[in-house]
């Protein structure tokens, strides 16, 4: 999938260097050491080459304490969970399983397709996402979904048989202080903000023709019809 729009700068932060340490230990020793503290000219260089204060060596241990406390608010919810969320597993990447009912999209397609870009109603959608990667499927119903539930191969483009997303060009940066709504805000965005391109190898995704079907939908007030949802033959505890 490729960009509309660069979202990255919404969901990520640019650093650059500032200053550097250089730790130095006596041989044969334990505990003798001395720490050099370097500033950063503009071209990323170390200069001004200084025993490393009381005062830095502070802010040192206030960013990396902050950098801990952000590590352990990933993926917590901001308040009560949302209805939405079916599972979660804070581990180092980390991955939501969410859903959401059917309801209207904005969407966006290449030139090529012959599918206008707008705003067409999508059927329910069940999201399994960690931070490098996103899986969607097609639900039947806008019931809340259970193990038992059968699912169905997501009716869009640049999706995997095994319903993996391809996002192309677009740049994925969650950051490792989102919490589990602002992760599963960035992955919708991520994927309806990018243009959907091509049908993945052989595979077609529902009954019939795709490119038909969302032209018949964009701009109208017409909901998905799910009669042309293909099932895959998994349900969701496949993916737990």
């Amino acid at each position: 999938m490729n960009n509309v729009n660069n979202i990255a700068e919404n969901f990520g932060t640019l650093y650059h260097p500032t200053s550097t340490l250089v730790f130095y230990e006596a041989k044969g020793t334990e505990n003798n050491m001395y720490v050099e503290h370097f500033d950063m000219d503009k071209n990323g260089m170390p200069i001004n080459a200084h025993p490393l204060t009381v005062k830095e060596a502070n802010v040192l241990a206030k960013a990396l304490q902050t950098d801990e406390e952000r590590s352990h608010a990933f993926l917590k919810p901001k308040g009560v969970l949302p209805t939405n969320i079916l599972h979660i597993n804070p581990s180092e990447k980390g991955t939501v399983l969410w859903y959401t009912k059917a309801q209207e999209r904005q969407m966006y397609f290449v030139e090529s397709l012959g599918v206008p870009n707008g705003v067409a109603h999508t059927p329910p959608i069940l999201w399994y996402a960690n931070k490098n990667s996103l899986a969607v499927f097609a639900l039947a119903t806008d019931r809340r979904p259970t193990e038992k539930t059968p699912l169905h191969y997501a009716p869009f483009f640049n999706i995997y048989e095994d319903g993996k997303v391809c996002m192309g060009t677009v740049t994925i940066d969650i950051k490792n202080s989102s919490s589990v709504e602002e992760f599963i805000g960035a992955w919708e965005s991520y994927f309806f903000n990018s243009y959907f391109s091509h049908l993945l190898g052989s595979h077609s995704p529902i009954k019939v023709n795709c490119v038909k079907v969302w032209k018949d939908l964009i701009g109208t007030a017409k909901p998905f019809p799910k009669d042309v949802l293909k099932k895959n033959n998994r349900t969701l505890k496949n993916l737990l």
